[in-house]
């Protein structure tokens, strides 16, 4: 019989973070019942470069809400994961390909890499509240992620996933 290893990470993009600032209960039960789980939550480097950005450049409640997001996120229990630049070179190379394709608006660049830093991190699950990877076509992803050798992510909404795991 099959034994059941230690719990795969799960990827958290931008989103999910600022709900967490928000302090949206979806959010934040989806984390306490993930990590009471033993999954181990990530963020990679499109997510801390967006909250910075907004923590810099926003409006004053997002730059606040950034903020938090970045200040709070070692404290929420979610890790960052660094990619070597050629990681880096593969996932924006991918992002390009995901707006050539169609399965995202060309202005979503950043919603593309953080589906690509994803992939390229190996972490199946890319947990999110944007509608924007939420609704991308699961085939097409699959298919393109499949024709690009990467390793396939798939997005899901804080909600669903808890409800999954009760």
């Amino acid at each position: 019989m099959a034994r059941i290893g230690r719990r795969k990470p799960l990827a958290v993009d931008t989103n999910l973070l600022l709900d967490l600032a928000r302090e949206l209960e979806v959010a934040h039960e989806f984390r306490e019942i993930f990590q009471a789980a033993g999954y181990t939550l990530q963020a990679g480097p499109t997510v801390f470069e967006e909250l910075g950005y907004a923590a810099l450049h926003g409006n004053e409640p997002e730059c606040i809400l950034a903020q938090q997001g970045v200040a709070q996120a070692a404290k929420w229990g979610i890790r960052p994961f660094d990619l070597s630049d050629v990681e880096r070179a593969i996932a924006e190379r991918f992002a390009e390909h995901l707006l050539a394709r169609g399965l995202l608006p060309e202005e979503e660049f950043n919603d593309a890499l953080i589906l690509a830093e994803t992939s390229v991190a190996g972490i199946a699950m890319l947990v999110t509240s944007d509608r924007h990877l939420l609704d991308v076509d699961s085939d097409a992803l699959a298919l393109a992620f499949n024709e690009a050798d990467l390793s396939p992510v798939h997005p899901a909404h804080p909600k669903a996933l808890s409800k999954a795991l009760r």
